[in-house]
């Protein structure tokens, strides 16, 4: 009994996506067989409808509304942009330091690191040096730099003081590598505190009905029969 409830329940599950699969393989296959010039007359028919329907949505309430659905997933991208710059600039921090502490001065440590760095970061020291080339003072594109991408602010004020004061950058680009590792645990740990929450779904739409089938329905099926 309790086998039979749940392939009935997998069959009820997967009874949708079935029924979209063979409606899209319909249509491919009904599209393959038309001749081009029904589909050039098709299109030609459907492109007002999409020119009015263009014009409806570059109306001011309804830019408004999209750009309220769209946030929460702009949102989610800028999280994940920025968690993904802080872990490479975490490490690009490491490999200045490696440079730095190798003899290398400010300059060439950056060198070094649009070579070997992620490519987030790789990608802004490549705009760096080539800030660099076309004449501009390596100050001037290390702030740019802080202001591009604002997760290697620290490095950019770290490199800046080394390179306009001759003091050694070592010591700071260590202690600044243990600050962004510090903030790394802690974007882990705000992480880790929202699974319960993004559980809840999962927990309520799949695992509530199939222990309530694979318990309570058997239980009420047997009473009935006997």
């Amino acid at each position: 009994m309790i086998g039979i409830l749940a392939v009935a329940w997998a069959g009820v599950v997967a009874l949708p996506f079935v029924a979209l699969g063979r409606r899209i393989s319909a249509a491919q296959r009904a599209r393959a067989l038309l001749p081009r010039e029904t589909c050039r007359e098709r299109r030609r028919l459907v492109r007002p409808f999409w020119r009015a329907f263009a014009g409806v949505a570059a109306c001011p309430p309804v830019r408004s509304f999209g750009r309220v659905l769209r946030a929460p997933r702009s949102a989610r991208r800028r999280r994940r942009l920025d968690d993904e710059m802080a872990r490479q600039i975490a490490v690009a921090v490491d490999l200045v330091g490696v440079g730095v502490a190798a003899g290398h001065t400010p300059y060439l440590a950056v060198q070094l690191g649009a070579r070997w760095c992620p490519p987030l970061v790789a990608r802004e020291f490549d705009s760096t040096l080539r800030a660099c080339a076309t004449g501009q003072s390596f100050d001037d594109a290390l702030r740019g730099l802080g202001r591009r991408a604002p997760g290697a602010r620290g490095l950019a004020e770290t490199l800046r003081t080394s390179a306009r004061l001759g003091s050694p950058a070592a010591p700071a680009l260590a202690r600044l590598a243990t600050e962004l590792r510090a903030d790394l645990r802690r974007r882990a740990e705000a992480r880790a505190r929202t699974v319960p929450v993004r559980l809840c779904f999962p927990l309520v739409g799949c695992v509530l009905p199939a222990f309530a089938l694979l318990t309570v329905v058997p239980v009420i099926v047997a009473g009935i029969s006997g």
